[in-house]
Order: C-alpha cells, then structure tokens, then sequence
C-alpha cells in the first residue's frame, strides 16, 4: 500500500517564500525582457554675440563662433538619436508606400519620427553635413521618441545605411 507523501513544514514556508518573493520582487521569466529604450542627451550651443567668441559645445569643447556673414540659426538644439533608413515597401509602410503620414509625396529628404511634429527641419551634420531634412512621416509606435527614419528610394539603400547613433539638430519646429 502506498502512503500518503507529505510535504515537510519548512518545504511548505519555502514555497510560500518563494511565491511571495517572485509577486513582491517581480522576477522576470526568460522571454518577458524588454528592449532597452534609448535615451537622448539633449545640448544647446551657447549664443555667440561675436565672432571673436568661443562656443562652449557639451560643456567640454571650444568651437570658435560662427562666421557673421554666413550666420548659422541662434540656440541649436541637438539630441542624440539612433538613425535607421526605411524606403517604400509594402512591408515596412501602412496603406500606400509613397504617401507619407503627413499626406504628402515620399522624396529625397523626408524623415519619419514619433517625437516631432510634422513640418519640423532638422540638420544630421556628422552624416549628412547640411542637408536639411523634414519630418512628414512616422515610425511603428515601438521604436520610440529617440529613433528617426531616413527615406531612401530603394530598399537596398535603405538596408545598407544601417543603424547609426549619432545627433541631429532641430532648426525648426
């Protein structure tokens, strides 16, 4: 005959231990990690009233001031950013792949962001130099506030531009 199999007194508390201590510390089971998100250093360029100023960039670099006959725009806002290519694919675009969310034609220039608003210029100097973008599209709601897309017409261009971190400059909003 088979006796009845009891559990130990302290096997029980271990096990009510346990439970508690996985609701009250919420120990995550492998698969319910999240993505990290990423955060942006935002930085402003202090205002040059001449061209005999420096600029303190970062709070570390000395730039020598703008050029008073060929002015740049006054309170730069930069933001670090991860910037990925996208191009009008069925499978990375809602309804019409060549309308943008903003109703207007996809072109050379146009950026999809989350975080600005439509009509919003901004400079990518370290990739781009002084080419002015403009934001009239937007991003899958997961890819978050710190992420931009660059439309590229074709979509090998667009896989190998990649993924690169780096700062854009907002000129107008």
């Amino acid at each position: 005959m088979i006796s009845d199999l009891k559990c130990p007194n302290w096997g029980q508390n271990s096990l009510i231990f346990l439970t508690i201590s996985v609701i009250l510390f919420g120990i995550s089971l492998p698969g319910t990690i999240e993505a990290p998100r990423v955060e942006a250093d935002l930085v402003e360029i202090s205002d040059q009233k001449d061209s005999g100023e420096l600029a303190i960039i970062e709070g570390n670099s000395l730039l020598p001031a703008s050029n008073p006959a060929n002015p740049e725009p006054q309170n730069i806002q930069r933001i670090r950013v991860v910037i990925t290519g996208y191009s009008s694919t069925f499978w990375e675009t809602d309804d019409d792949p060549y309308i943008t969310a903003a109703g207007t034609w996809v072109r050379e220039g146009v950026i999809a962001s989350n975080w600005f608003p439509f009509g919003t210029k901004v400079r990518i100097p370290e990739l781009f130099g002084d080419k002015i973008f403009v934001v009239e599209d937007r991003m899958h709601w997961t890819k978050g506030n710190y992420h931009v897309d660059i439309w590229f017409p074709s979509y090998w261009e667009a896989l190998n531009f990649g993924a690169k971190r780096t700062y854009i400059e907002i000129l107008e909003g």
